[in-house]
């Protein structure tokens, strides 16, 4: 069985910059000066965890969106063993759903997910405008209940962009393991 990542960053960590194709083809990017804050949300296709925080994660990014927040949903899963998580189950998942508001974007080799230390779908690393990480982990307390409404990650963007420390700034990621290659 393909292993984790024994690595993870930190909160106040510099985060991995990334550079990643949607599943439009078009590509987004994170650097150290990208100038806004950004949720990156490791997911897939299959996880009955990241489906169930799909449509939370989803609000946050419509919320969010006119306050100058991106959210960055991005599937690293090995597509041979799971092909539910395959690029072009990815455009699918998109097409069908219709109401993406967020980039799909696709790891494939899985190199975004090693550089954050990515364990889990969802796994949410909230990054500032500067670069730095400012909060990781699950988007609520409980997968099962919608009436949270990604209030940890809510909360963590709220104090980001009130120029606070979010609390807490971690929290116990949730869901499925990411399906590492072999």
């Amino acid at each position: 069985m393909p292993e984790a990542p024994e690595k993870t960053i930190s909160i106040g960590d510099q985060a991995p910059a990334l550079e990643l194709q949607d599943t439009e083809g078009a590509r987004h990017s994170l650097s150290a000066n990208d100038g806004r804050p950004t949720a990156v949300v490791f997911t897939c296709n299959h996880c009955p965890y990241a489906l169930a925080w799909h449509d939370r994660i989803a609000g946050v990014a419509r919320d969010y969106a006119d306050r100058g927040v991106r959210v960055l949903a991005v599937c690293s899963n090995d597509a041979e063993r799971y092909p539910a998580d395959s690029f072009e189950a990815m455009q699918s998942r998109v097409r069908e759903d219709g109401g993406w508001p967020m980039p799909y974007l696709h790891d494939a080799t899985q190199e975004v997910a090693r550089a954050y230390g990515a364990q889990t779908t969802p796994d949410v690393f909230l990054v500032d405008s500067d670069g730095i990480l400012r909060y990781r982990g699950a988007p609520d307390r409980d997968y099962g209940d919608p009436s949270l409404n990604a209030e940890w990650l809510r909360g963590a963007l709220d104090a980001v962009l009130a120029g606070s420390d979010p609390d807490p700034p971690n929290t116990k990621p949730i869901g499925c393991g990411i399906k590492w290659k072999p």
